[in-house]
């Protein structure tokens, strides 16, 4: 092979290898910059196929998208010096690929660890401003709302814009939250024990109540039973003492009769008397005689 088909075999590489560098494709995902010799000559390209200066230009493609900053849980300092650990996350996205490249070196760590800064600096200020009841329970939508305003300033000088700023969870450290958990339950247990002393005494109370009432009733019903039975001892009176009137001998028969039923109702039962008795006068003689 002569040294001119050597030459043409070489233009012809270099003229393929210029010809698939003379154009880029931008992602719908994608923004881009088109440098030209180390200095940006566009910026924010739009997605599609777009030409460009073989070997003399060279473009950068960047995430369009919402992107995410999740960290680690971090600690801040509450109002009242307590340590509280704090779970968040970040939404994000290049808005100014310019100002972005020029700020991070186009370096999406770079970005990261600024956004992060400012988030955590932000987010201990909001917490050193409140207590924890304040930062765990009432005012967390205020705090996010807070921290995105200021925070969106910062980062708009990095062609950033915050889409938005959550909290996903606040803890107490383990040393504080065993302490908040020993005094919720001392509080609770003196809180029962008060209810149950309360219900004790209510207890006694109903008791007490219960057992006079009960005398009350008790006494009452004696007395009405009481009167019940002495009206019905009149009322027998009154009929023993209008049978003994009709027939003297016949009551004496009948008033006989139901002793010997009380005293021999048992055939066990023994009188040791005299067989002249009175109380044996009507059992040989129905007239007693």
């Amino acid at each position: 092979m002569s040294g001119k088909q050597i030459i043409l075999i070489a233009l012809a590489f270099v003229g393929v290898a210029a010809a698939f560098d003379a154009f880029y494709i931008v992602d719908q995902r994608q923004t881009a910059l088109l440098f030209q010799l180390g200095e940006v000559t566009k910026a924010d390209i739009e997605p599609g196929i777009h030409f460009k200066a073989p070997f003399a230009q060279n473009v950068r493609l960047f995430d369009s998208r919402i992107l995410t900053l999740d960290t680690s849980a971090e600690e801040f300092l509450t109002l009242e010096k307590k340590q509280v650990q704090v779970d968040f996350f970040v939404k994000w996205r290049i808005v100014d690929v310019r100002k972005f490249y020029r700020a991070t070196g186009g370096q999406e760590a770079t970005a990261l660890a600024r956004l992060s800064s400012i988030i955590n600096k932000g987010l201990r200020d909001e917490f050193g401003n409140r207590t924890i009841q304040q930062a765990v329970s009432g005012e967390r939508n205020e705090i996010m709302q807070s921290l995105e305003t200021n925070a969106a300033e910062k980062v708009s000088e990095f062609g950033i814009d915050l889409i938005d700023v959550r909290v996903k969870r606040i803890d107490l450290p383990t040393s504080v939250s065993n302490s908040v958990y020993d005094r919720m339950r001392s509080e609770r247990q003196r809180v029962a024990a008060d209810f149950r002393a309360r219900g004790a005494e209510e207890a006694e109370k109903i008791k007490a109540t219960s057992e006079r009432e009960r005398e009350v009733i008790l006494a009452n019903a004696y007395r009405e039973a009481e009167e019940i039975r002495g009206r019905g001892d009149a009322v027998a009176t009154e009929v023993y003492a209008q049978a003994y009137e009709q027939d003297r001998e016949f009551y004496r028969f009948y008033r006989s009769l139901e002793v010997y039923t009380s005293s021999f109702g048992d055939g066990n039962d023994l009188l040791v008397i005299e067989p002249d008795n009175e109380v044996f006068q009507y059992f040989g003689n129905s007239t007693g005689k």
